[in-house]
């Protein structure tokens, strides 16, 4: 393996901080939906606010996952050892946290 074949490139970076982004959203909707819970999801009416069930739930939580493992697991060769790598998921992962906190504070209490 040549140098050039393990270097990190600029949309790596972009890749692994949206894989951490879909990682995040992947939590809410899956463990709301597998405690059988409904829970806000883009399938509600009106979409993002209205409750869908928790097997819709399960679902989207899963297709989060599914595209969160795509873009971490599949693009480049992210390693967890890496710093630049590491901070990129960590970084989407927190501010998409912070955001969903914030925008499902509105529905259960959380937020004024």
């Amino acid at each position: 393996m040549t140098q050039s074949d393990s270097a990190t490139r600029w949309f790596h970076i972009v890749a692994y901080v949206v894989g951490g982004l879909f990682l995040a959203n992947f939590i809410p909707h899956f463990m709301v939906g597998i405690a059988g819970g409904p829970f806000q999801s883009p399938f509600a009416t009106p979409p993002g606010e209205g409750l869908s069930s928790s097997m819709t739930n399960v679902f989207w939580g899963l297709l989060n996952l599914g595209v969160a493992y795509a873009l971490l697991g599949r693009v480049g060769r992210f390693d967890h050892r890496k710093w630049p790598h590491l901070l990129a998921a960590a970084s989407g992962f927190v501010v998409m946290s912070l955001l969903l906190a914030r925008y499902f504070g509105r529905f259960h209490g959380g937020m004024p």
